[in-house]
């Protein structure tokens, strides 16, 4: 009986670990594309967000907030915390904010030297 209540209230514990992000704020059914300069990587848990000054349809200079997977998942697919630094231009594809903010989830970074990995 002890041992069945500890794993009820272990599941318990960490069932809003697993539950706790969504991407309903993002539209990644209509992705877009935005290339702009690296300004800073925030390379923590529980996602990755990379800083992109990027340029408007006007010239106008605007910031971009990238949000990328968890370390762990992108260091599977290439990435390390050097992967990108500032200075660097880069093209970052993915579902923007639905509110209309400069954000958006990454599905896909093209790095300065042209290769693309997944993010």
């Amino acid at each position: 009986m002890l041992t069945r209540t500890i794993v009820v209230a272990f599941l318990l514990a960490v069932a809003p670990v697993f539950a706790h992000h969504s991407l309903a704020m993002f539209d990644m059914t209509n992705p877009v594309t935005v290339k702009g300069v690296v300004e800073r990587l925030e390379w923590t848990n529980p996602h990755v967000h990379l800083y992109v000054h990027a340029r408007d349809g006007r010239g106008h200079l605007e910031e971009w907030v990238i949000e990328m997977d968890r370390p762990d998942f992108l260091m599977h697919n290439g990435w390390t915390n050097a992967t990108v630094k500032p200075g660097d231009t880069v093209i970052c594809t993915g579902g923007p904010a639905k509110s209309g903010a400069k954000t958006m989830r990454c599905t896909r970074v093209e790095l300065p030297n042209g290769q693309k990995l997944r993010s």
